[in-house]
């Protein structure tokens, strides 16, 4: 049973990366089938019953704004700072229009439905999803204990029992939500980079964070160009079998 109405897809980062590639689009307009990936990602949120869409933007926002446009039930919010602050900033941005638990998504993910499905049914509140390995060379490592997230950290040194890698998506109740707005203005103002993985780190102490590792899911984050490549060659492709199995299923 489907129980979060309501997902926050951040979507402002300048994707410096892949600047040659991009022509002057965000990162979730790349793409890899028929339409934008971000576009798939709305497809699949709407499809496990999600009815409200907030999207953060930033560069090139005006192409975000034209889905919002397309989809009555997209709307945008402007991170009007987001060439020099993290994603946290971002999505504390979007809290006038937060009113309930939601999905968080990063624009520029890849994944296969099973994802969303497996947070969705989650009787978690708060639930981080997490992945095996992947060997993408940018890997954030997530270090649990019993059923909760304890830490996070691109350096595996740094994890003492390893949960698996953060996918990027994760289930967040309003109250999880409301402790990491609090935090936020004081954190970004020392940190302009702040991102919302440290502050869920940082939160963990204060209220339980749980965590979901599906081993073998099919997934990426494009953040460059050997990262598009392997979205095309290999993640992609894979992504499509498995939807296409569930279709028929």
């Amino acid at each position: 049973m489907f129980n979060v109405r309501q997902a926050v897809i951040l979507g402002a980062g300048l994707g410096s990366r892949l600047r040659g590639i991009l022509d002057d689009r965000p990162k979730g307009f790349l793409k890899l089938g028929n339409g934008p990936i971000v576009e798939e990602s709305i497809a699949k949120l709407v499809r496990t019953g999600i009815t409200d869409i907030v999207i953060v933007t930033g560069y090139c926002h005006e192409f975000y704004d034209q889905l919002s446009e397309k989809y009555p039930f997209v709307r945008t919010v402007l991170n009007p700072d987001f060439a020099t602050t993290g994603s946290m900033l971002s999505l504390y941005n979007a809290y006038q229009n937060v009113n309930s638990d939601f999905l968080l998504l990063e624009s520029d993910l890849v994944y296969e439905y099973n994802a969303l499905q497996t947070l969705q049914n989650s009787p978690k509140d708060n639930c981080i999803l997490l992945s095996g390995k992947t060997g993408a060379g940018d890997e954030v490592y997530v270090g649990v204990s019993d059923d909760r997230v304890v830490n996070m950290s691109k350096r595996r040194d740094d994890i003492k029992c390893l949960g698996g890698e953060l996918v990027g998506i994760s289930k967040i109740s309003l109250e999880l939500y409301k402790h990491m707005t609090d935090v936020a203005p004081e954190k970004c103002k020392h940190n302009s980079q702040y991102q919302y993985e440290d502050c869920l780190a940082d939160v963990s102490d204060n209220i339980a964070i749980h965590y979901l590792c599906i081993e073998n899911l099919a997934w990426i984050e494009i953040d460059d160009e050997n990262h598009l490549n392997k979205a095309r060659e290999k993640i992609y492709p894979l992504v499509e079998q498995r939807d296409s199995e569930i279709i028929i299923s």
